[in-house]
């Protein structure tokens, strides 16, 4: 650990993304936890506000309202030091992040972690089939520049830990960097 106070890394903004089951919300509640952030799932947040424009029948889901989750979200994003973690990023401003986070995880595991939610059918597949053809990392890459995008292994504990300490590192840089 260098000599950077780990309560200033909480001026960070940070996006975990992936396909459900690759462990965001593991690593983000973790993470803000050890840098004194706030961590947001968007899906809960979603939930709590009723942030839903209709329900999907095919994938029976509700339909995410972005316009609504960015208007609730905006004052927390300006203040700083929030870690957002949903499945998807296209709709969110460009200029929140500091960096993106794509955590990938091999399909075996995510197989196994996606049945055990109870998914199944078409919604099983075409999950593991966005994690094979890279969707939500096309789709970072697509929406913010290269240089914040990065993707981390999502497999084991020992990914987990490396991420969390991997990420504290990245932080600290920019820290360094920005101040």
């Amino acid at each position: 650990m260098t000599g950077i106070d780990l309560n200033n890394l909480s001026l960070y903004i940070i996006c975990f993304i992936g396909t459900p089951g690759v462990g965001k919300t593991t690593l983000g509640k973790e993470l803000a936890a050890r840098i004194g952030a706030t961590y947001v799932n968007v899906g809960d947040l979603a939930k709590e506000g009723e942030l839903y424009e209709g329900f999907d029948e095919e994938y029976e889901c509700p339909i995410l309202d972005e316009d609504r989750v960015i208007d609730e979200l905006e004052d927390k994003m300006n203040e700083g030091g929030v870690i957002v973690d949903y499945h998807g990023c296209d709709f969110f401003p460009e200029r929140w992040f500091h960096i993106v986070f794509v955590l990938r995880t091999e399909n075996s595991f995510l197989y196994d972690r996606l049945e055990s939610r109870g998914y199944k059918g078409k919604k099983l597949q075409d999950n593991i089939q966005c994690e094979i053809f890279q969707t939500i990392y096309e789709e970072a890459m697509s929406s913010y520049k290269e240089e914040i995008v990065h993707q981390l292994p999502s497999n084991t504990p020992e990914d987990l830990e490396r991420n969390l300490d991997q990420i504290v590192q990245w932080i600290e840089q920019w820290m360094k960097d920005n101040n």
